[in-house]
């Protein structure tokens, strides 16, 4: 009978361990989310070139409307990217947490090492940062898109920059207590 219970927890235990490739699926999809949002954001910058082209051979009556649009969608492209950038730093550490070490990472001489994670607190620090810049690509799409600027609006604006700041300087203050 003991040998039967140390089978069972033998197994049980396999199991347990085994299950851990179910993240598999979650680093499948976050690949796939990233690479669709790179080329939405692609798109969008392609769908704006074209209309760059044609609006110069047209009047320039309608110039500052395609300014403010043209700046729309560069920065919605930029938040694309961003998020795509979120997407593949978290699949990829999904994977090397919790399914196999990267090997081409350790080795790769040409690129920076921004993509090797050995922790879920190196994981946590990589995203946050990325995130911070998200929020902040998203905040400043916002900010230029407001065409009424009262008194309140304005507070509310400075208020948010002044958010901004003090999150970057807490998050250098914790990167230059680390180094």
């Amino acid at each position: 009978m003991k040998n039967f219970e140390v089978l069972i927890i033998k197994i049980l235990e396999r199991l347990l361990w085994e299950s851990r490739l179910i993240l598999i699926l979650a680093v499948v999809a976050c690949l796939f989310a990233s690479t669709l949002l790179v080329f939405l954001g692609t798109y969008d910058i392609l769908v704006l070139l074209k209309k760059a082209i044609i609006n110069l051979f047209t009047s320039s009556d309608n110039f500052e409307y395609f300014q403010r649009e043209a700046i729309a969608k560069i920065i919605g492209a930029v938040d694309n990217y961003l998020i795509a950038t979120v997407l593949l730093i978290f699949g990829l550490g999904l994977y090397e947490l919790f399914i196999s070490r990267i090997d081409h990472i350790e080795r790769d001489t040409k690129s920076s090492k921004i993509l090797m994670i050995h922790s879920l607190d190196q994981l946590k620090d990589k995203i946050a940062k990325v995130i911070v810049m998200v929020l902040i690509v998203t905040f400043f799409k916002y900010a230029i898109g407001q065409s009424n600027w009262d008194m309140i609006n304005l507070l509310m604006l400075s208020l948010g920059i002044l958010l901004i700041a003090v999150a970057f300087y807490f998050m250098n203050l914790k990167k230059s207590d680390n180094s």
